[in-house]
């Protein structure tokens, strides 16, 4: 009967078979980062993978062509035609933002030519008062930190990942 009153362990009897495993892998492991990070396995691979791209291509295309009647008999866009709308989508945006700027750069200078008169001994002249009554009220041009700008800046940003 085994003491009890020590605290020793059982014996294992595969404990020298996982210390052998683990070696081993360990061994194995070493051997084939050793083996991958070579010149020739790059070549090997890069070969490899060439060949099966060469291999998939006519099939791809022809999945393509598949996929690209299918779409048009259900009058349903591709995705190249969806990214280019969006394309086009983005810039005629760019163009209402820049239309946008410049109308008021313009409805600033009209503000400023229409400013009213420095008053005399009587008071402010009348063409001063009803010039000023026919200014419209000021807006926020399109500066770098408008939401006019950052709208554009991230349209931008949208149109080149889309591109890519």
């Amino acid at each position: 009967m085994a003491d009890q009153g020590n605290n020793t362990r059982p014996s294992d009897p595969f404990e020298p078979f996982r210390a052998m495993r683990d070696s081993w892998l360990d061994s194995m492991a070493k051997s084939m980062v050793d083996a991958v990070n070579t010149d020739a396995y790059a070549q090997a691979t890069g070969a490899m993978l060439e060949g099966y791209l060469a291999a998939a291509a006519p099939f791809r295309e022809a999945l393509e062509k598949s996929m690209t009647q299918a779409l048009q008999q259900m009058s349903l866009p591709s995705r190249q035609e969806v990214a280019a709308l969006a394309e086009r989508f983005t810039h005629v945006e760019m163009r209402l933002d820049d239309m946008d700027a410049k109308l008021d750069e313009i409805q600033k200078m009209m503000r400023e030519r229409a400013a009213p008169e420095p008053a005399g001994p009587e008071g402010p002249g009348k063409a001063a008062v009803e010039s000023s009554a026919q200014v419209p009220k000021p807006q926020v041009a399109a500066s770098a930190g408008s939401p006019q700008a950052r709208r554009r800046i991230a349209r931008k940003r949208g149109l080149r990942a889309a591109q890519r």
